[in-house]
């Protein structure tokens, strides 16, 4: 075989090993992240539909409602980077997210009936709900459909919900965009490997807001983009955010007895800062906590956020 042949047989066999390396490292990092969602997780069956959660720490009890993409891992996650310890936390998947799959109605109320009906099955009368992004319309309907059981409630840059419409978000990129992204899992995990600060765009995560963050806060954007992998186990209830702005469903905000603190950035650039304008408007006694900077992931401003939260829930948690 001439010099060239022996090139080429090399060139190809090692381009044959680095893509099985690829492929291995691939299945090797989903596998262990599906056992480790898996094992630290409870499903429990109500009449509304499923809902998967995740218990830790102690204290007055308080229930976390992530966002779009999201599920109990990412609840989780926000709970203890924003909030912290000091509570008996209960993080939830809300339907289409990871082991809660989409009933057939998936809609904010049901979502809410089916976390009544979770907080009956663990014995717990009232508790403090925090509510972010795409958990904010269950979170509102909770608090209208069962005031009973709710005795604080924070609305953290939230999304719309009726009567406010889709035209309300300014989304990064298209929602087809994101379905796309969220179609399989190889692209993402890849990205999340070669160039993971392409991501932080779409989660509003913009070069201004990056360049002075604390090494903690640096960190959390770094597993916040890592928790949305698996991103297939996730992309049903992606899909189903339009519930939150279905006419035939409307958010009576008024029904809402509890203190309620509403948080959000002005330069939000996902759910921009007259959503949470309406929250605290129409919600009895609302109070705002209007961040001057930090995007939808309000990026540099943990201490701010908890401090005031944490005020809050301490005053109102059961």
């Amino acid at each position: 075989m001439p010099p060239w042949g022996r090139i080429g047989v090399a060139a190809i066999l090692g381009c044959l090993l680095a893509t099985a390396g690829i492929w291995w490292a691939y299945r090797s990092d989903l596998n262990s992240i599906r056992q480790r969602l898996a094992s630290e997780a409870q499903v429990l069956e109500t009449p509304f539909g499923t809902v998967e959660y995740s218990r830790w720490g102690s204290g007055p009890p308080a229930l976390f409602i992530h966002g779009a993409g999201g599920g109990w891992d990412q609840g989780k996650l926000i709970a203890e980077h924003f909030i912290g310890e000091g509570f008996a936390w209960i993080s939830v998947s809300r339907f289409g997210y990871l082991g809660a799959p989409l009933p057939e109605d998936a809609s904010t109320a049901a979502q809410a009936d089916t976390l009544a009906a979770l907080l009956d099955h663990l014995g717990l009368e009232r508790i403090a709900v925090l509510g972010v992004s795409g958990g904010v319309p269950p979170a509102i309907q909770l608090g209208a459909r069962h005031p009973e059981r709710v005795s604080a409630l924070v609305l953290l840059a939230s999304a719309p919900f009726t009567p406010l419409t889709a035209e309300t978000q300014d989304l990064p990129m298209p929602a087809w965009a994101y379905q796309a992204l969220f179609s399989t899992d190889f692209p993402y995990w890849a990205l999340t490997k070669l160039a993971p600060g392409a991501l932080g765009g779409i989660f509003d995560a913009r070069s201004e807001l990056v360049a002075d963050l604390s090494e903690n806060d640096s960190a959390f954007l770094e597993r916040m983009i890592d928790a949305f992998l698996p991103v297939t186990a996730r992309v049903a209830g992606t899909a189903n955010e339009g519930a939150a702005i279905d006419p035939m469903v409307p958010h009576p905000t008024e029904k809402i007895g509890a203190p309620t603190l509403v948080v959000h950035a002005r330069d939000d650039g996902i759910n921009p800062f007259p959503i949470a304008e309406y929250a605290q408007r129409t919600i009895p006694g609302a109070k705002l906590l209007a961040l001057d900077t930090g995007g939808h992931m309000m990026l540099g401003r943990t201490e701010e956020v908890r401090d005031m939260v944490r005020a809050f829930l301490e005053r109102n948690a059961p």
